[in-house]
């Protein structure tokens, strides 16, 4: 059993550790940012200056303006409030939701009956010919595309799929990229979520473009055009925006040195663990996410030894682990969805728990399938 000076922390892609920039802020907002920003006396005024600077740098960090940010509770939240305002928005045209198969659960459930899904490769890329084709049919509000997967990585082909959406909104769920590199453009909504890149919990981003029309699919108030209702948590959207900004800073080493580690991993996993499928595009993807699947192997006894040895990792869809149902991404991609493992590395990962890691799972994985008698 290791001690707690030995773990590694490798589920960055479900939660980055708060950035110490997000902490230092968030400390100092707590006393000067807590009061009602819509308020006229002195701490309304102070808290609006405040509420304001971090929607300036937040929207400086997806390159839109202020005005076409909108702060929601979550990336779950900001998804979910910018597909039914689209789709309230154009009811007239349609209500189809044109969206690939491993789209983030919030998106599927948000579509329900009325989203038409696009398959996707056995790298997880969606089938651009059929988007296309899909969103050229009548009823079509709006169409839908990760900037990356979450789960294994894969890059989706945002640029293209914009071109071929034409006059129809274009959401992009952006909550893998963004903090971590450039975005394509053309899209007319994106969501993110501060957690992903070193901000607090509780923070999401709905942005916007100007000339997309949304209407609000509840009753509007005085908070964020009526499209997140509720008071605004200051002090931890100033945290948001400094980890933000000083993640843009760290991004271009920070990709660099996760990319060769996630390299190695997946050499050495295919090196050393036998009927083992890394899976994923091996070089259009996040530089910091790799999964792969062991024949043979529970995926929650793996996440489970590899948590008795220092090592947080994730198994399952990383939306929807809890289930314990198999991983939607995987199985429309068409491969294993039992045994996986997906490693994301943080910006606090060493290279020694990557070789550590490496080192110890052939070992954890031949012990849990001489365990079933494999």
């Amino acid at each position: 059993m290791s001690t707690v000076n030995e773990r590694a922390y490798l589920d960055a892609a479900s939660a980055e550790p708060l950035h110490p920039a997000a902490r230092e802020m968030l400390l100092s907002a707590v006393d000067s940012g807590w009061a009602d920003p819509v308020r006229l006396h002195h701490e309304g005024r102070t808290a609006r200056l405040l509420l304001d600077n971090a929607r300036a740098v937040l929207a400086e960090g997806v390159g839109v303006r202020p005005d076409e940010l909108y702060l929601t509770t979550s990336g779950t939240a900001a998804i979910r409030t910018g597909l039914s305002a689209v789709l309230a928005a154009r009811r007239r045209i349609g209500p189809t939701v044109v969206h690939s198969a491993v789209e983030h659960s919030a998106v599927l459930h948000t579509a329900g009956e009325a989203g038409v899904e696009i398959g996707v490769d056995m790298l997880g890329r969606v089938d651009l010919e059929a988007f296309a084709e899909a969103v050229r049919q009548p009823g079509v509000a709006v169409a839908v595309l990760q900037s990356a997967n979450h789960e294994v990585g894969t890059r989706q082909p945002i640029g293209a799929a914009a071109e071929a959406c034409g006059s129809v909104p274009l959401l992009v769920d952006a909550a893998a990229s963004v903090g971590r590199e450039a975005l394509d453009d053309g899209w007319s909504v994106l969501t993110a979520s501060a957690h992903k890149w070193g901000g607090p919990a509780g923070v999401g981003l709905l942005a916007v473009r100007k000339g997309t029309r949304i209407t609000p699919a509840w009753p509007m108030d005085e908070r964020e055009d009526g499209l997140s209702p509720g008071f605004p948590d200051v002090p931890n959207l100033l945290a948001a925006a400094a980890a933000l900004q000083a993640r843009l800073t760290e991004a271009a080493e920070l990709d660099r040195q996760h990319r060769a580690w996630i390299e190695e991993i997946r050499q050495r996993v295919a090196a050393g663990v036998a009927d083992v499928e890394v899976v994923g595009d091996p070089e259009d993807r996040l530089p910091h996410v790799l999964t792969f699947s062991c024949l043979y192997v529970d995926g929650e006894a793996l996440v489970t030894a590899l948590d008795a040895e220092g090592f947080s990792v994730s198994s399952g869809s990383a939306c929807t682990s809890s289930t314990l149902r198999p991983s939607h991404v995987l199985a429309a991609m068409g491969v294993l969805t039992h045994g996986n493992v997906r490693v994301s590395l943080a910006r606090t990962t060493t290279y020694g728990e990557i070789d550590r890691f490496c080192r110890v799972l052939p070992g954890i994985v031949q012990r849990i399938r001489a365990e079933v008698g494999m």
